[in-house]
């Protein structure tokens, strides 16, 4: 599966982003898709999880089928193992 760095300034509506941040040792992620507008993110399930764990659940909720973006925190560093990222 190939996913696409998330850029702040360049928010879709309705895209779904996967935050990836260190913790404890180990990188955990949340999942939420950006809302229009004025309109509020919404996080899928407000818990960290497990990186694998945080793709699927951003897949299932891939609506238009369009990128899945992901957000790389500070500390966390990509494992291939998830899949390809572009830049």
């Amino acid at each position: 599966m190939t996913y696409h760095v998330f850029h702040p300034q360049d928010r879709a509506s309705g895209a779904m982003v996967v935050r990836l941040y260190p913790t404890g040792g180990r990188v955990r992620g949340f999942v939420r898709q950006l809302g229009s507008g004025d309109e509020d993110d919404t996080i899928f399930p407000g818990e960290e999880m497990e990186p694998d764990a945080a793709f699927t659940l951003a897949r299932s909720h891939n609506d238009a089928d369009a990128p899945i973006l992901v957000e790389l925190m500070p500390g966390a560093h990509w494992d291939p193992a998830w899949g390809r990222l572009e830049t």
